[in-house]
């Protein structure tokens, strides 16, 4: 049977890249009965009489899968933030290092718009940039009208599938559209009375940039850490697990344990204090959320 990968899901239709052709393709019955729901991204198994009606009959398993957006087999985050207009966010930044950190999909920082800031701002965004850096963050600076920026962020599209992730309005469709004109994603201007961009991309979809594919997603301004235990959170912050290792205690968890290597990190700063506030807030999240049946 042949096999190919789903890059587009939309009304109920799958279609499916295989080699260079795409096929339309149905899911069966079966995916409802075992609630299985094909994700963009999928590997899958299908049978076609022609490139327009082909039934997917297998999903193959998933190295990684994502709720918000929806999509599996990813193999990076390009973590899209704009310097201003909406104004950069480390809070919202590190939300979203967890939630890829904790499907272990390696992440990339992306700085839009850096053609709108002014030198103070650009001073403390550097700043930022290289505080992440130090973590073992990539950071990429860039602009969609300059396109200052994109010769560096291209390599790391190549040959791998990739996911542009970010609040609206950012400029991840405008991004897209200056690596390859060809694509024409339409785009909108940020709204001056919300300040937020409106929902331009509607539907997940992996589109070819070189020889890689790269899914332009739906923003969203919010996440919720449904499926991280409190064990685990210290692994989403790289430099906090790193010197977590040195802690008294075993199991500690930074938070009011004795004599802890992470909370000592941040006073001499060599943990950034903003980093260990966010891990705080989350924790707090998670330690407070109540428990699904």
């Amino acid at each position: 049977m042949p096999e190919g990968k789903i890059i587009k899901a939309l009304s109920g239709f799958y279609y499916v890249l295989d080699g260079k052709q795409i096929i339309q393709c149905r899911g069966r019955g079966v995916f409802r009965h075992n609630k299985v729901n094909p994700l963009v991204g999928d590997y899958i198994v299908y049978q076609a009489e022609n490139h327009t009606d082909g039934y997917l009959l297998e999903v193959k398993e998933r190295t990684n899968e994502l709720v918000r957006p929806p999509i599996a087999n990813v193999d990076q985050a390009i973590l899209v933030f704009s310097a201003v207009e909406p104004e950069f966010s480390t809070t919202l930044l590190d939300r979203f290092l967890v939630a890829i950190e904790d499907n272990e999909i390696e992440p990339i920082i992306c700085i839009s718009k850096m053609d709108l800031i002014s030198e103070q701002q650009r001073e403390t965004l550097n700043q930022y940039m290289e505080d992440y850096r130090k973590i073992g963050y990539e950071v990429v600076a860039t602009s969609s009208i300059t396109s200052a920026g994109l010769e560096v962020l291209l390599p790391y599209l190549e040959g791998k599938t990739s996911v542009f992730a970010g609040q609206s309005g950012v400029g991840k469709s405008s991004l897209l559209n200056a690596i390859n004109p060809e694509l024409d994603i339409e785009t909108n201007q940020i709204s001056s009375h919300l300040g937020r961009g409106k929902h331009t991309t509607r539907h997940v979809e992996l589109l070819p940039i070189g020889s890689g594919l790269v899914a332009d997603t739906p923003g969203f301004s919010s996440l919720e850490f449904l499926d991280i235990e409190l064990e685990r959170l210290a692994y989403c912050f790289p430099e906090i697990y790193k010197y977590g290792e040195q802690c008294k205690f075993r199991g500690c968890l930074h938070d009011k344990e004795p004599k802890c290597a992470v909370k000592q990190a941040v006073e001499s700063g060599d943990i950034p204090n903003y980093r260990y506030k966010h891990y705080q807030q989350i924790f707090e999240e998670i330690k407070d959320r109540k428990p699904r049946y």
